[in-house]
């Protein structure tokens, strides 16, 4: 490894420790330079969304998310958080086909429950297309 790899792999480790204390915005901010020096880096922006969500920066974890599942739309997680993400910013109608996605791809009792928890807000009748 040379100087900059070992520099980006001591972020990213202080990212970690700084959102597992609790302090997902200080990690977000760590993560951002990460990410900038590789944007293709599946794993740091999945971090990076995460943190996003945990300190309640929702339209920046969207941002994330939608990259992530546009580049591999068999992330089953990624979808379950985009969805719980448009959850949280009272977009559920958009949030549930990603929460179905994720429940379809992935026998997670978290997934079905976040289902059951939009499916129960919209109520019984099928909720309309997103827009376009």
């Amino acid at each position: 490894m040379d100087r900059a790899d070992l520099d980006l792999h001591f972020e990213y480790e202080r990212a970690q420790l700084l959102d597992e204390a609790g302090r997902p915005a200080e990690a977000a901010r760590v993560l951002v330079t990460v990410l900038d020096a590789e944007p293709g880096n599946a794993d740091v922006r999945l971090r990076l969304a995460l943190a996003y969500f945990r300190s309640a920066q929702l339209r920046q974890a969207e941002e994330q998310l939608r990259v992530l599942v546009d580049r591999d739309p068999s992330d089953h997680y990624a979808h379950h958080v985009l969805g719980r993400t448009l959850e949280r910013l009272n977009r559920p109608v958009e949030a549930l086909p990603h929460l179905r996605l994720a429940r379809a791809m992935c026998d997670e009792p978290a997934y079905a429950a976040a289902v059951e928890r939009v499916e129960g807000r919209l109520g019984t009748d099928p909720p309309p297309d997103p827009p376009a």
